[in-house]
């Protein structure tokens, strides 16, 4: 979305906190025996007291208010009852909703508790890959130049990127141009970011899997060869300069 008038800036301003404020009370309130579908729930009385529409509920007919992937689901997991958080389990929660017009993204992965099965180091590469991608955001730069950045970082970590999911404009809808925010570098992409647009950076940084496949439920997805795989995503405005970071109240660089 390209913002042109102060109430755009405004309108986003205001979903972005809603989604980013969304997801840190989720991540606060996720515990040990408690479900994804009581977790979910939870999200969704927090977007619904904003006034703001659940976009995978509202927009696709997702049958959930938010994305919550566990373990080895790289995302779009869907919330169930069935699934209850464990000691040590990796969690992923991608919050997206509409407020008045507006669009607005963001997510992020945690580990539960203590750190039992070693996933830390997954998580925290996926945070500090997005701190570092997001930092070299100005108007004029290279689209293709993040993939790189994004995908040599995960590689001195010891790490993969997932190919087919991607980072992508947002704004007076979920997904806009440009579509295609990749987490590696297409030489032949020669589109560069432009001041004063919204969009939403993500990282999936993976320990074994190249590629996202989908299951027979049709919406969640899984690494190609398994292993783990982080995500972390901000909804940010461009400028000139260092890009201004909508979702911050999501605290995931906390």
């Amino acid at each position: 979305m390209s913002i042109t008038k102060e109430d755009e800036l405004i309108g986003m301003k205001k979903i972005s906190d809603v989604v980013g404020t969304t997801l840190k009370l989720m991540r606060e309130y996720a515990k040990v025996g408690i479900s994804t579908k009581e977790l979910d729930a939870y999200g969704g009385d927090i977007l619904k007291r904003y006034g703001a529409k659940s976009a995978p509920y509202e927009t696709y007919g997702f049958p959930g208010y938010t994305c919550i992937s566990i373990n080895k689901e790289a995302a779009h997991g869907i919330p169930s009852e069935k699934k209850i958080l464990q000691e040590g389990d990796l969690i992923n929660i991608d919050v997206s909703a509409e407020l008045n017009g507006f669009w607005s993204d963001n997510g992020g992965s945690f580990v539960l508790g203590k750190d039992i099965h070693n996933h830390q180091p997954l998580v925290d590469a996926s945070k500090n890959i997005l701190r570092k991608a997001i930092n070299h955001i100005k108007g004029g730069v290279r689209i293709s130049d993040i993939g790189y950045i994004i995908e040599t970082e995960a590689k001195k970590s010891g790490f993969k990127v997932i190919k087919n999911l991607a980072g992508h404009g947002v704004g007076r809808s979920l997904h806009e141009a440009p579509e295609n925010i990749l987490n590696y570098s297409v030489t032949s992409n020669r589109e560069r970011f432009k001041k004063n647009t919204t969009v939403a950076i993500e990282t999936f940084i993976s320990t074994s899997s190249t590629v996202a496949v989908e299951l027979n439920d049709g919406w969640t997805l899984v690494g190609n060869k398994g292993g783990y795989v982080t995500q972390h995503e901000h909804t940010i405005l461009i400028t000139d300069k260092h890009p201004l970071i909508l979702t911050e109240s999501n605290a995931i660089w906390d």
